[in-house]
């Protein structure tokens, strides 16, 4: 099976072993925006993917998880 994202193959969750580790990240991440802010998911993942600062696999996953409206 490959990555939804990028091809490679597929580790865990449909994801290659890059772009599960910045899901990860960005679902653990969303606990502590959501308790600070009081923020959505998807306006927390459209957050991710405007920040200069974020990284290219988990601005790519937030992306993702927009587009399939995964949560």
């Amino acid at each position: 099976m490959q990555c939804v994202i990028c091809n490679r193959e597929a580790v865990e969750n449909s994801y290659c072993e890059l772009h599960i580790k910045a899901y990860e990240s960005v679902v653990e991440k969303y606990e502590e925006w959501k308790k600070a802010l009081e923020i959505s998911c998807k306006e927390y993942l459209s957050e991710i993917v405007r920040n200069p600062l974020t990284g290219e696999w988990a601005k790519e996953v937030a992306e993702h998880l927009i587009k399939s409206g995964e949560k």
